[in-house]
């Protein structure tokens, strides 16, 4: 099994910034590509945004030119830095990594709030 244990949440004014983490507590399994998804109250979760073992990035329209998805994977861990945050960015950020051990799974986070006032 794989843990991920996320961090950095939090409130914030519009226009701040914040930066999210999350670990992978694990040294058997390989892991592949990494995401962040968020879900606002009372809609479903959505993709933020995607990074590959080998750095390739994908982001949603609405987070491009504000949001930096990154990796390290000497610590199996992802980054998400949110900067020029809107109110509509508030929700719970969940972290997913696909793991690989005799076969693929994905693995999710525990979700951490963050909340944009306006």
């Amino acid at each position: 099994q794989v843990q991920l244990v996320e961090s950095g949440g939090g409130l914030v004014q519009a226009g701040g910034s914040l930066r999210l983490s999350c670990a992978a507590s694990t040294t058997t399994f390989r892991i592949n590509a990494m995401g962040w998804y968020r879900q606002a109250p009372g809609k479903q979760r959505e993709l933020v945004a995607t990074i590959t073992r080998g750095g390739s990035t994908n982001y949603a329209d609405s987070v491009k030119g504000r949001f930096t998805i990154s990796r390290d994977n000497t610590k199996n861990t992802v980054y998400l830095q949110m900067n020029s945050l809107k109110p509509e960015d508030t929700g719970v950020y969940y972290c997913k990594m696909r793991a690989f051990l005799f076969q693929e799974n994905d693995y999710w986070g525990q979700g951490t709030q963050v909340t944009v006032s306006s």
